[in-house]
């Protein structure tokens, strides 16, 4: 007999075996993953140039927001005033950020989910505190 009593750890972890089993009762081929032919691939490989930020995000993002932003839009947001932060452009990153809170559709209320409103509204607040903080020394 075994030390271990339990099956928690009697976990087979071969994927050769499951894949045959698995294709043994299910004469249908498995999906593909990718979705994507060889030549489809080939293709968006060659076109693919990475995106390098250079420290401007915030010149990239068109304010004000004509629509809801989509979660990459929002996101895109949230990097500029963290990017103007970090590169301690305090005034800059308040503004910023008071540009993007200051959207609002007065029947629906913020465009921005909440998420985004109260980290928008941390780092104007924070930039703002910094920014006296370095006015004053």
């Amino acid at each position: 007999m075994s030390d271990i009593e339990s099956d928690l750890f009697a976990i087979n972890l071969d994927d050769a075996e499951a894949g045959a089993s698995a294709t043994a009762t299910d004469p249908t081929p498995a999906a593909d993953r990718t979705g994507q032919t060889e030549e489809e691939f080939q293709a968006v490989r060659k076109a693919y140039r990475v995106k390098v930020e250079d420290g401007d995000i915030w010149k990239t993002v068109q304010l004000p927001l004509a629509r809801p932003p989509t979660k990459l839009e929002s996101q895109a947001l949230l990097h500029a005033v963290e990017e103007l932060y970090f590169f301690r452009r305090f005034e800059e990153g308040a503004d910023f950020a008071r540009r993007a809170l200051g959207n609002q559709d007065v029947e629906e209320g913020s465009w921005l989910d909440a998420d985004t409103r109260r980290l928008l509204t941390h780092y104007e607040s924070r930039c703002r505190e910094r920014s006296a903080e370095v006015k004053s020394s």
